[in-house]
C-alpha cells in the first residue's frame, strides 16, 4: 500500500467509479476544459495531495486570474502548512475578486490570528458573519502570546480520563486545567475568571450539548505553564444560564490549540509531562534532532480551521489498509485510540459490533457510534493492533465548509493510542514527530 493517501485496489476501483462519476457531472458545470480541469484540482485537494492541489489551482489561474474558487482553495492550501505570504496572497486575491465572500474572509482572519494580527483579523471575522470573534480580537492589543521563559516541563496531575496539568491565572494559586487539540482558545470557568479579575468584551447565548449556557470572551494577562509564561492572549469563559444547565465540571479550564501552536509542544505520555519551548531555530533544530536519534521520522501536520491538527496515517480491516488524512487529537477524554468514519469502516472490512450503539456527542451535537476493532491502526511507525476504536455512521469522509475543513479524513487518532509515546507538534515547519517511550 503505497503512502500516498489511496486505498487500497479495491477501494481504487470504488474511488475510479466515484471519479468517473464526477467527470459525468462536469458538463452540468459548462461542459468546458476549466470546468474539468478545477474538478480535477479539488479531486487531489479532497484527497489530501495538497502541494499536487495546489500547483493545479495556480494553473487554473494562470488561465483565468478571476477564478475565485481557485484563489481560495490555493490561499486554504498555504495556510493548511502555515506558509502565511502564500495563504495571504491568494486569499487576498480571492478577496479583491469577492469582497463579501465569507468563506474567504473567514480564511483570511484565520491566517491573520495565527500571526497574532489580531487588529488586521477582526475586519474580516466581522465580514465572515462572526461577531464575537470580530469584537474579541479588536480587543486584543499590543504583543499577543507574549512568551516569557525558554523551556517548561509540566507533569500531568493525572492521565485518565483526561490528561491535567497545574497552571497559574494571572498569578493566583494552581488550578487544575485540561488540554484538548480538538478544541482552539485557551477557556475556563466562570469561577477562575472572576478570581482573575477578568472582564468580557463580548458574550454570547449558546445551547451546549443540550446546556443553556453564556460564553464570555475577554482578554488574559497572565497565564504561566511551569516556567513558561504567555501573556495578553485571549480567552473565554462560561457559565450556565440556570443551575439546572450546569453541566458536570472536571476542570478548571481547557487549553488548545492556540495555545500549542505558539510553542514548540512535545505531549510526553510515555512519563506524564508536557515539554513546552519557546520555538527559536535552536529549540526546533534539537527537537529534530532528538527525533532522529530516536528513529521518528518527520510525519506531514495540517492545520485546518484555526485549531484541527492533521497528518497522515493507516487505517487497516479484513478488506485492506487505507491510508489518508487523519485528525490528530492529543489530550481530552476517551478509552478509544481512534474513530473513524462508518463509510472508512465498511470500505475497509472492519469489524464493527453493530448490537452495542454509544449515544455520545460530536461536535456539540448527539449522535451514535459503534464499537470497531481494526486490523491496525498506524501513525508513522506507531502502530497499535486489533484494538478499541468507535465508528460513527453519520460521520461523513468529507466534512466541507462552514462546518468541517473540506477534504477527505478517513478518521482521527485518540488520547489512549498515544500512551506509550512522546508526540511533538513542531508548528515552525509543520512536521509531527511520534517516538515510543520518554521523550530525551
Amino acid at each position: 500500500m503505497p503512502d500516498d493517501g489511496t486505498w487500497d485496489r479495491r477501494s481504487l476501483l470504488r474511488g475510479a467509479a466515484v471519479v468517473a462519476g464526477a467527470a459525468a457531472a462536469a458538463p452540468l458545470l459548462g461542459g468546458t476544459a476549466r470546468a474539468d480541469a478545477v474538478g480535477d484540482a479539488d479531486a487531489l485537494f479532497k484527497a489530501g495531495k495538497f502541494e499536487q492541489a495546489g500547483r493545479a489551482y495556480e494553473e487554473i489561474l494562470k488561465k483565468d486570474p478571476a477564478n475565485l474558487h481557485a484563489a481560495r482553495r490555493r490561499g486554504y492550501v498555504g495556510l493548511l502548512s502555515n506558509r502565511f505570504p502564500e495563504a495571504e496572497n491568494y486569499l487576498t486575491m480571492a478577496l479583491k475578486l469577492a469582497p463579501d465572500d465569507k468563506e474567504t474572509n473567514t480564511l483570511l482572519g484565520d491566517c491573520y490570528i495565527r500571526q497574532d494580527k489580531f487588529a488586521l483579523s477582526a475586519p474580516r471575522w466581522e465580514a465572515a458573519g462572526e461577531d464575537a470573534y470580530a469584537k474579541w480580537f479588536a480587543a486584543v492589543g499590543g504583543d499577543a502570546y507574549e512568551i516569557h521563559g525558554d523551556v517548561a516541563r509540566v507533569p500531568w496531575q493525572q492521565v485518565d480520563p483526561e490528561p491535567q496539568i497545574e497552571v497559574s491565572v494571572n498569578g493566583g494559586p494552581p488550578k487544575l486545567f485540561s488540554f484538548y487539540t480538538g478544541a482552539g482558545w485557551l477557556g475556563m470557568s466562570a469561577e477562575v475568571a472572576r478570581e482573575a479579575g477578568l472582564r468580557p468584551v463580548h458574550k454570547v447565548r449558546s445551547d451546549f450539548e443540550g446546556h443553556i449556557m453564556w460564553s464570555y470572551y475577554g482578554v488574559l494577562e497572565s497565564f504561566k505553564l511551569g516556567d513558561i509564561e504567555l501573556r495578553n492572549i485571549p480567552v473565554n469563559w462560561s457559565e450556565p444560564e440556570s443551575p439546572d444547565d450546569a453541566p458536570v465540571r472536571t476542570n478548571d479550564g481547557l487549553i488548545g490549540t492556540w495555545v500549542f501552536y505558539h510553542l514548540l509542544t512535545t505531549f510526553d505520555y510515555a512519563s506524564g509531562a508536557l515539554i513546552l519551548r519557546r520555538p527559536t531555530s535552536e529549540a526546533a533544530g534539537k527537537v529534530r534532532a532528538d527525533a532522529r536519534r530516536a528513529g521518528a521520522k518527520p510525519l506531514p501536520l495540517w492545520l485546518a480551521r484555526e485549531h484541527m491538527c492533521h497528518s497522515r496515517g493507516t487505517f487497516t480491516g479484513d478488506a485492506g489498509a487505507g491510508t489518508g488524512v487523519v485528525g490528530v487529537n492529543l489530550g481530552g477524554v476517551g478509552e478509544i485510540l481512534a474513530g473513524m468514519s462508518g463509510e472508512t469502516a465498511k470500505q475497509l472490512g472492519i469489524r464493527t459490533d453493530g448490537d452495542r450503539p454509544i449515544e455520545t456527542f460530536g461536535h456539540s451535537h448527539p449522535t451514535v457510534t459503534y464499537p470497531c476493532y481494526p486490523k491496525e491502526v498506524r501513525l508513522g511507525d506507531a502502530a497499535a493492533n486489533d484494538v478499541y476504536c468507535e465508528s460513527d455512521p453519520n460521520m461523513p469522509v468529507n466534512v466541507p465548509w462552514p462546518f468541517g475543513p473540506g477534504f477527505d479524513a478517513i478518521g482521527h487518532f485518540a488520547h489512549c493510542f498515544y500512551k506509550p509515546y512522546n508526540v511533538t507538534l513542531d508548528f515552525t515547519a509543520m512536521n509531527l514527530y511520534i517516538a515510543r517511550g520518554k521523550a530525551a
